[in-house]
């Protein structure tokens, strides 16, 4: 490092430090103008700008070099990464997001534009502000991105788990009616939730209904496969209903061997069938879902 951009590196340092809270001031300010802050009220806004600003005056004063200031500084690496993930989860656009630290830019220009002592200084000063927020600013894209993959992942997850609802029909049954197509991830999920489910009530029976599962193709029956044979590891019973008369013949015409299921044609006959095998004839909580 130069003595030049040393000198200017602690302009800019000693900028933070004792002009912090009017930085602080101005950026909010000037994030309140865009109108989209992901929610975030005025208040958690100024303690957002006091964190980061601390945050920055920290990273100069570090010795890391200008480029890796932000990735390396453990303290400025988590404000900006908070600062991304407040944005995400409030539902901000990635526009908005940029443009907030931008603002912080335009800031802190500003301030040491006013203690510059000539053109060449604001010049330098510029430059490192610039490559300092510009560092920032692809951390705070990427973490934003990530950040709203996470939430749609678990959103996704979420709407998975309300389609496949596991159902208690009678003492010792559950019924899971699916709807839709079924693939990886929510077999995934099926599983997941009707095993839990038979261990928690302890059930003898499992039936899967497919009424609404539009066509049975050798990926659904794959993965039918596998639940099934899930289900009779935890030491239950399965029993498959809603087989309509197109689905049985696009099952003999693939040659899928179901012969080992249990299979009924309406979701009452496959009822009746769990009602055999657990030797029960009263009913207990009849239709109560048990998630």
């Amino acid at each position: 490092m130069s003595i030049g951009e040393s000198a200017v590196r602690q302009h800019v340092s000693t900028a933070l430090q004792d002009r912090g809270d009017k930085i602080a001031d101005r950026w909010v300010q000037l994030q309140l103008r865009q109108s989209e802050t992901g929610g975030i009220g005025e208040a958690e806004l100024r303690e957002e700008a006091d964190a980061l600003v601390v945050a920055l005056a920290s990273g100069l004063d570090s010795g890391l070099p200008v480029d890796r200031v932000v990735a390396a500084h453990p303290e400025l690496t988590s404000a900006v990464t908070e600062f991304s993930l407040r944005r995400a989860r409030g539902g901000a656009s990635p526009t908005a997001t940029s443009l907030a630290v931008l603002a912080l830019k335009e800031a802190l220009l500003e301030s040491v534009q006013e203690s510059a002592g000539d053109n060449a200084t604001l010049y330098a000063a510029a430059l490192l502000i610039n490559r300092l927020l510009d560092a920032a600013g692809a951390l705070s894209f990427e973490t934003y991105v990530e950040g709203r993959e996470e939430i749609i992942r678990r959103q996704s997850r979420q709407l998975l788990e309300l389609s496949t609802p596991v159902v208690r029909l009678w003492q010792h049954v559950l019924a899971v009616p699916l709807i839709g197509t079924l693939d990886t991830a929510r077999t995934q999920v099926i599983m997941e939730n009707l095993l839990q489910a038979i261990q928690d009530h302890e059930a003898l029976v499992a039936i899967i209904d497919i009424t609404a599962v539009p066509t049975v193709d050798t990926a659904v029956a794959q993965h039918l496969m596998q639940t099934v044979n899930a289900v009779r590891l935890m030491g239950a019973d399965c029993v498959i209903s809603g087989i309509r008369p197109p689905i049985a013949m696009t099952i003999a015409q693939l040659g899928i061997d179901l012969s080992t299921i249990i299979t009924r044609g309406t979701l009452s006959d496959a009822l009746s069938e769990a009602i055999r095998i657990t030797g029960n004839a009263s009913p207990q909580s009849e239709g109560q879902a048990v998630r």
